[in-house]
């Protein structure tokens, strides 16, 4: 069993990533909005009612798929490394795969704002991710997002073993899935 944790800012291609990196491996992806635009017509995923229920869900799965005997997973995630939830709910992630003896890889994608704010209006984003439809409200997301949240780790913070930090500005999803599975022989 393997589990990808795949992370980085709004729109800096971690679906789209993970959506390549599916065609060339055994791996699943589960990309975060697939909970969160789950719960959003029901509850605002702001809420603490949205907020329990995308966490319940996304407990479930990964405690369920990490005891079947699939390859493995790609789970994208914004991780603020400010603060301390978010951490905590890395390794707890971790935690239940490892106890289920999976190796646990880091991907951190990183690119500049002007290209994120490109790849915000995809076509391939936007089919995928509802509440990202509504661009006003989106972009803005982006752009205030970096006022109150480091999306991007500094370089020596995260000490795991498996750990690849790739800037994905002038890569397209196919050449950075490619290199990813090369590095992890996944």
């Amino acid at each position: 069993m393997k589990l990808v944790l795949l992370f980085g800012p709004q729109a800096v291609g971690k679906m789209t990533v993970g959506h390549e990196l599916e065609k060339v491996t055994k791996l699943k992806l589960f990309h975060n909005h697939m909970t969160i635009d789950l719960v959003t017509p029901f509850f605002d995923y702001g809420s603490e009612e949205g907020k329990r229920l995308v966490n319940l869900f996304r407990s479930e799965i990964f405690r369920t798929f990490a005891k079947s005997d699939q390859y493995g997973m790609i789970f994208t995630y914004v991780w603020a490394f400010n603060y301390k939830e978010d951490w905590e709910f890395v390794e707890g992630v971790c935690q239940v795969f490892e106890k289920e003896g999976a190796e646990v890889y880091f991907v951190e994608l990183e690119s500049d704002l002007n290209t994120r704010l490109q790849r915000n209006t995809t076509p391939h984003r936007l089919e995928h991710k509802p509440s990202k439809r509504n661009l006003v409200w989106s972009e803005n997301d982006v752009r205030t997002s970096m006022e109150k949240y480091r999306l991007n780790s500094y370089e020596g913070e995260v000490k795991k073993k498996n750990y690849l930090r790739i800037n994905n500005t002038n890569l397209d999803a196919y050449e950075v899935a490619m290199l990813i599975q090369h590095t992890f022989k996944l």
